[in-house]
């Protein structure tokens, strides 16, 4: 090759024979001085630290070493946090800061030739509809280190039929994590509406149960802990498909369900232990309008999860039905409130939004007779507002007062409609 052919630098024109290395781009060349120089000014202009975060992706804030122990959050500092956006359920909120520490932890042990392993727990959360199982797991995900998804069970088949596959689970880990399998395989995922894929019966089945049984045999290797095949792009599995693979053995897996109808196999339970002369005092100390708390694992089986799933969920917590006074104080206290939520929407209008306190009782009273739970509120809400979202921006009044009379006016119009 002659000299006026060799490749020269854009940026100080040498030719290629004249430096040590050359890089190639895409429309050019740089050359290894050239580089040094440009490392040097950005680092006068921008700081020593700019290279800090360099081939990291914007999931990947774990250390691909380990964690630090001093960085991780104490299950005190996680359950304050998730008392900022979610009010009451302390038993299941202590659960669920134990066991995402307990994670972090694993993912932090120090490997050493003594033998101990610290086997991961993963957590089922059963609750009414509306006592904020999807609420504690969004909220957690905004403190985590970890990529984090939301997967719903009644999605999922068993392999042959129309719906999903159980991988599917690890392909959405994946694209939180921008396909990093190192960060994917230190991860945490809510699999909600676990209780939709309980087998109808008790009894095992001797044929295929399209979206229960078989659902749950297919999830039990991601719960332990296996090498998976995850096709990236999700959807179904195909022969000539390239995979990525993914070990869950360090995936923390927390499952959330109704169980609704459960309460009646508590019962049933308790009563079979109720025997003999100390049976009457035993019954009395029941609390039988929250039989949730007494929840015990082969309650779970009962309902229709097969034991193997049972126990690969070893921590099992409740939460508990929301009174009056809880749905009062999710309106207004935890910082992305439904009030709070209002009043900054019409703020952006330039309109200042007050809500008077029998508007807000008489909203917790149609959420009770809807036994809707928090997510009745926001139906409410919706059907109170939605004039007042509309008209509003359009006009010159700058303050709005929501009244009882308003509210009951507008839910009355809502419901007149809807018949």
């Amino acid at each position: 090759m002659t000299g006026k052919n060799k490749n020269r630098c854009s940026f100080c024109g040498r030719r290629e024979d004249e430096v040590a290395l050359m890089l190639t781009g895409k429309n050019g060349f740089i050359c290894d001085d050239c580089v040094r120089q440009a490392s040097q000014i950005l680092q006068e202009n921008m700081g020593e630290d700019i290279f800090a975060n360099v081939g990291k992706s914007r999931s990947d804030k774990v250390p691909r070493s380990g964690l630090n122990m001093r960085d991780i959050p104490k299950p005190r500092e996680i359950k304050a946090y998730l008392d900022q956006y979610v009010i009451g359920q302390d038993s299941a909120k202590r659960y669920l800061a134990v066991s995402v520490y307990n994670h972090y932890k694993r993912l932090a042990q120090p490997s050493d030739d003594n033998g101990v392993e610290i086997e991961k727990s993963n957590i089922i959360m059963v609750g009414p509809t509306g006592t904020g199982k999807t609420l504690l797991a969004r909220t957690i995900a905004k403190m985590l280190r970890v990529p984090f998804t939301i997967v719903d069970a009644t999605v999922f088949t068993e392999a042959g039929y129309v719906g999903e596959d159980v991988e599917s689970i690890l392909s959405r880990l994946l694209q939180v994590a921008d396909y990093d399998v190192a960060a994917t395989e230190r991860g945490i995922v809510f699999i909600d509406e676990i209780d939709k894929i309980a087998r109808k019966q008790d009894n095992p089945s001797i044929t295929r149960d399209v979206s229960g049984e078989g659902v749950q045999q297919g999830l039990l290797k991601l719960l332990e802990g296996s090498e998976v095949n995850v096709p990236p792009k999700g959807g179904r599995k195909h022969p000539d498909q390239d995979y990525i693979h993914v070990d869950t053995r360090n995936i923390l897996f927390i499952c959330g369900g109704a169980f609704d109808g459960i309460e009646r196999k508590i019962a049933q339970r308790l009563n079979t232990h109720v025997v003999g002369y100390d049976s009457v005092q035993n019954l009395q100390k029941i609390d039988t309008k929250d039989l949730m708390q007494y929840i015990q694992p082969q309650d779970l089986k009962s309902f229709g999860l097969i034991p193997e799933i049972i126990g690969r969920l070893p921590v099992l917590t409740y939460l508990n039905p929301l009174d009056r006074e809880a749905l009062r104080n999710i309106l207004t206290e935890p910082k992305n409130s439904l009030v709070k939520q209002q009043i900054k929407l019409f703020a952006m209008d330039g309109i200042t939004l007050r809500f008077e306190d029998n508007a807000l009782d008489y909203i917790v009273d149609k959420a009770v007779e809807y036994k809707l739970g928090a997510r009745g509120l926001r139906s409410i809400m919706e059907a109170i507002m939605i004039e007042a979202q509309y008209n509003a921006p359009s006009e010159d009044e700058k303050t709005l007062t929501i009244t009882r009379q308003y509210a009951e006016e507008q839910v009355g119009k809502n419901e007149r409609m809807k018949k």
